[in-house]
């Protein structure tokens, strides 16, 4: 006989991102405890969780506010595109207001309960029918009734009455440190059925935010800490990289790589859904294997997507037009975006959000970054990977053909820490060197892996001229050229025509 296993219904947040790590959302009827440091964006997803209930799912809600007033709320959410005061307006959502007046401070004498405010809040919920709720922040409630074993039940009393009349409950609570004690006076999370912690972690001198379920009970979840965002078009988005299945389908078509002889190499291009890594010191050619790349693809009529960080756009069109290529018409056109982006502008996070929006709206068939070197930069080796382990299951869920540079510490050769960190995650690796012989610096590449098909492996000597790159005949005799140091066994010198 097999029992059947009754999982708990889980309620949609609409929040990009968590409703993967808590497969399926928070459980019905249940309270969730938000936990979090001053600044670790608590309020936001109190916020968030009510508003798409309200967007996407026709749910009004209730927000009740212990230290904010709910003007302030209004004005502080209207940044992200939330109209709390026309959702008021339209009966969706309502405000009950417990923050204490600063000229009439709170003075308990004697035993207390919150039966008052649970009576507020009841005919708020039954006023406009909500199923979610949001209590923001139960931290000013033990600043105003020191003695905490009494407010712990009343607080259970509430969340209990809450969750019978069928509501779906958030409530904030303050931590201390990032790590430690869940909550400041350590009452909330027993109160809770399900915690969250949300942490905003000082990360090679910049801010990482991320987001760990610590529990929910009779629920299964993701585990660990996920890194996320906040932005003002989607409010809070968690990256979740547990959630990236290898379920991707693979293409057998081939695409140009802008240059012919490459092609050939390739054994006929590049596959559509393949990730390329160009890697190579400064001056190989990598930012013209860009350019050849983004036209061939613009001349085969797809539409690409270029990410600059090391270039301004004039800069890249000037060097485009050098060799030819006329990118100013192609972006006219509407075959070709540039976006030119400082590396320190933002976090890895926000760079990668912001690049999968512009893929979601573009919709290019090739996207190239050039370069992931100035972008590792800027980021510690964790949020670097996951930048790219995300960035890269995008791109291949949408059959995107990749291409990423990256810069070599050695003009001669040697692995790149970048290439290091993300080679057993692309297709296919191209590798560009310098080789010196006879007093003269000479060009090699080598086409070092490509998954799925067969490819010429040879070491190639490349020339560079007004029309672009050019790629010649193997080199023979010579050895050492991807350590850095190219040994020549031939007699005579060398052909550097």
């Amino acid at each position: 006989m097999t029992r059947e296993i009754n999982s708990v219904a889980k309620h949609p947040t609409g929040i990009p991102g968590f409703d993967l790590i808590s497969e399926g959302g928070l459980p019905r009827a249940r309270a969730t405890l938000i936990a979090g440091t001053a600044g670790s964006a608590k309020t936001v997803f109190a916020t968030h969780f009510l508003a798409s209930g309200i967007v996407d799912h026709g749910e009004p809600g209730v927000f009740v506010t212990f230290e904010d007033r709910a003007e302030d709320i209004r004005a502080n959410m209207r940044g992200f595109g939330w109209d709390i005061e026309g959702w008021e307006r339209a009966g969706k959502w309502v405000f009950v207001d417990a923050a204490p007046d600063p000229e009439e401070p709170t003075t308990v004498i004697g035993p207390f309960d919150l039966s008052a405010l649970l009576a507020r809040i009841e005919r708020a919920v039954r006023s406009n029918g909500a199923k979610r709720i949001s209590l923001d922040s139960l931290n000013a409630l033990f600043v105003q009734f020191p003695d905490h074993p009494i407010l712990r039940s009343e607080l259970f009393r509430i969340t209990t009455t809450l969750k019978r009349l069928g509501l779906t409950v958030v409530f904030t609570g303050e931590r201390v440190n990032e790590y430690g004690e869940v909550t400041r006076h350590g009452i909330e999370e027993f109160v809770a059925d399900n915690v969250v912690i949300l942490r905003n972690l000082l990360d090679n001198e910049r801010r990482r935010r991320t987001i760990e379920i610590l529990k929910m009970r009779g629920a299964p979840h993701q585990r660990g800490e996920f890194p996320f965002t906040i932005t003002s078009r989607d409010g809070i988005v968690v990256i979740p990289l547990s959630g990236i299945e290898l379920t991707q389908t693979s293409s057998s078509i081939r695409v140009t790589s802008g240059i012919a002889t490459l092609d050939e190499m390739c054994g006929g291009g590049f596959f559509r859904d393949s990730i390329v890594l160009a890697s190579g010191a400064t001056g190989t050619g990598k930012t013209l294997l860009v350019t050849q790349f983004i036209a061939g693809g613009c001349a085969a009529g797809e539409r690409c997507l270029l990410f600059a960080f090391e270039e301004s756009k004039d800069q890249l069109f000037r060097n485009a037009a050098a060799w030819g290529f006329d990118f100013a018409s192609l972006e006219e056109s509407g075959r070709l975006m540039v976006l030119n982006r400082y590396p320190h502008a933002m976090a890895m996070e926000d760079h990668l959000v912001e690049m999968q929006q512009l893929i979601a709206e573009f919709k290019p068939n090739r996207v190239a970054v050039d370069s992931l070197s100035a972008l590792e930069r800027v980021s510690s080796l964790r949020s670097f990977r996951e930048f790219v382990i995300s960035l890269t299951s995008y791109l291949k869920m949408k059959e995107t053909t990749g291409l990423f540079t990256s810069t070599t510490p050695s003009l001669l050769g040697g692995g790149s820490v970048t290439e290091k960190h993300i080679s057993t995650l692309t297709d296919s690796i191209i590798l560009l060197r310098y080789v010196e012989s006879y007093g003269q610096m000479l060009r090699s590449l080598v086409l070092l892996k490509m998954r799925g098909s067969r490819h010429d492996s040879t070491l190639r000597r490349y020339s560079i001229d007004g029309t672009g790159m050019h790629i010649g005949e193997p080199f023979r005799d010579v050895v050492g050229i991807l350590s850095g140091n190219p040994t020549f066994e031939g007699h005579g010198e060398v052909d550097v025509s």
